[in-house]
């Protein structure tokens, strides 16, 4: 699959998970429904990674970055120890998001 910009990334994974644009803009897609729920940041390019996972990493419930797949050797050092799973364009799990952290 070739690389898909920003916009091409979020209505792919949009349309394969079924998820909508996050009103209240902490992430960039919210899903609902199926075996992603939660919110997802889209990261189309290499440098957006650590942002990416830095902006996830503040949104409570479960959390998703989603990257083109040729990024999966940059993304998963950063998701270490966040909490935070890993989409590709088609909407697969890449690496499974942990259940999220209780506020005390």
């Amino acid at each position: 699959m070739a690389r898909l910009d920003h916009d091409g990334l979020a209505a792919a994974v949009a349309a394969a998970v079924d998820a909508s644009p996050d009103a209240s803009g902490n992430s960039d897609l919210v899903s609902e429904k199926g075996s992603v729920v939660g919110s997802i940041v889209v990261a189309a390019q290499p440098d957006d990674l650590k942002a990416a996972f830095k902006r996830a990493k503040k949104i409570d419930g479960y959390r998703w970055v989603a990257i083109n797949r040729q990024d999966l050797f940059g993304a998963n050092p950063l998701s270490l120890g966040s909490k935070v799973g890993i989409l590709d364009a088609d909407g697969r799990i890449l690496k499974n998001a942990d259940s999220p952290r209780k506020k005390v």
